[in-house]
């Protein structure tokens, strides 16, 4: 039988998929704690062999073994534009539409005490823009300057100000700077084109990054690590909404990752008013929307959890346990392959989910504020419109392994107690009971058509 092994190198977990090509149906999966404090590969085996005890390998022939990572922090970045609201907010779009981890935005002239906290932060790529084509070239270059001057060993995407590359290659190759010159992520005011730095990030990200995180062990047994495992996801929430030349997505949705270090995230919706007499402000959202929360997650991240969403919020999902939140909260962060063992352990991490999934949902949504005018009222959007958006997709361990996971995905619904956020109003609740999306977003990179129907098939109604 042939199939495919598909690899996700998670902060805490090496997750693995196979995958029968031919009738479209998993095989099996497995995980195992991610190892790459040590080797990166003992993780895998140890999760290979629980993989073995599910599926006769004899029987097997992998013929695709691909692979998704975001151990050791993932991909992070550093995002530089010009004006906050417009050319570094484009650079930060791009950089997360990538799959990144944002360490940080700048604008306008850095400083050099920028660029020294720029240094102690580790970035493993530097996304530089600013200014449109033909406009504003002295920032992006006084900050090229600084950068070859004081930053090494970073490589550096450059996507503004088409009228400064030339200049900036010249400074750049006088230091010896690894460096791709790509479009500009806003060639034009308000007009967003992320794609091209997207696509060169992930090239830097596969000829350098896997090797810089000492994965290159892990090619040796697979054919290639693609794409950081956020982008992987992003991938497939765009598949399975819009289909592919020869099958039919399903329509516009929303996906929510709890993970244990964030929760993402993504959207697949226009995001355009719903209502007449609304009027759009800021930047134009991107059709494919990824936002990531550093301080919303399970374990890695539980205290900042708890401090994101205070004791009040936490405490409301769970009215009757007795259990001290900040004692248990410092608990998981200190443990974090802790799995929970009876009802009391699920229902915390559920209330900790329940939290993670409203703030993260109020945080990528758009808001609507209402301006009053003697002229009347006049309602301004800014972001995303998705009150209408069909699907709420919930993944990530805590949603896989709930017996309630419709009650932790309805905080992402709309609240009419705060109804400035527009979050979906009535979506059908869908869960990725078998933890698959990552893996079917690298499968679609060879086989979009296979990937879809696998994921219409395993992605359950609640």
């Amino acid at each position: 039988m042939d199939a495919a092994l598909l690899i996700d190198f998670g902060s805490t977990y090496t997750k693995l998929t196979a995958v029968d090509l031919e009738n479209e149906e998993i095989l099996a999966t497995a995980k195992d704690l991610t190892t790459v404090q040590t080797d990166i590969m003992i993780g895998f085996k140890n999760a290979f062999e629980k993989l073995k005890e599910k599926i006769n390998l004899n029987k097997v022939n992998f013929v695709e073994k691909l692979a998704c990572s975001s151990a050791a922090g993932g991909l992070k970045m550093v995002a530089i534009g010009l004006v906050p609201e417009l050319t570094a907010e484009a650079a930060k779009r791009a950089a997360l539409g990538a799959g990144a981890r944002i360490l940080g935005v700048y604008s306008f002239e850095l400083t050099k005490f920028e660029i020294e906290e720029i240094i102690d932060k580790k970035p493993d790529i530097i996304l530089l823009a600013g200014g449109t084509n033909g406009g504003n070239k002295d920032c992006i270059i006084h900050n090229a300057k600084l950068i070859a001057k004081y930053i090494k060993n970073v490589p550096i995407v450059v996507a503004g100000n088409k009228n400064a590359q030339d200049e900036i290659s010249d400074i750049f190759n006088k230091y010896n700077i690894y460096y791709k010159i790509t479009e500009n992520v806003m060639p034009k005011l308000n007009q967003i084109n992320v794609e091209p730095a997207r696509k060169v990030i992930r090239e830097i990200f596969m000829k350098k990054i896997v090797e810089a995180k000492g994965m290159k062990r892990a090619e040796k047994f697979i054919n290639s690590i693609l794409m950081p495992t956020p982008a992987a996801v992003l991938k497939a929430a765009k598949i399975l909404a819009d289909g592919t030349d020869k099958e039919g997505g399903i329509g516009e949705l929303i996906v929510v990752d709890i993970g244990g270090a964030t929760t993402d995230v993504h959207s697949i919706a226009s995001g355009e008013p719903s209502k007449a007499g609304v009027t759009l402000k800021g930047l134009p959202e991107p059709y494919a929307k990824r936002t990531v929360e550093g301080d919303l997650g399970m374990r890695v991240s539980a205290v900042s959890l708890l401090e994101t969403a205070g004791i009040k919020r936490i405490s409301k999902f769970i009215p009757n346990s007795k259990c001290d939140i900040e004692e248990r909260c410092k608990f998981l962060q200190s443990n974090i392959s802790f799995v929970p063992k009876n009802e009391e352990d699920l229902e915390f991490d559920e209330s900790l989910g329940m939290a993670a999934t409203e703030i993260a949902m109020e945080r990528h949504v758009g808001t609507i504020e209402c301006l009053y005018t003697p002229l009347g009222a006049i309602y301004s959007q800014v972001g995303k419109d998705l009150l209408n958006v069909k699907y709420l997709i919930g993944t990530g361990g805590v949603i896989v392994h709930s017996k309630n996971p419709e009650k932790i995905l309805s905080t992402g619904k709309f609240n009419p107690a705060a109804p400035n956020y527009l979050k979906p109003v009535n979506p059908e609740i869908l869960v990725d009971k078998e933890y698959i999306l990552s893996a079917m977003g690298l499968l679609a990179e060879k086989y979009p058509d296979k990937a879809l129907r696998i994921i219409k098939k395993y992605i359950v109604k609640v």
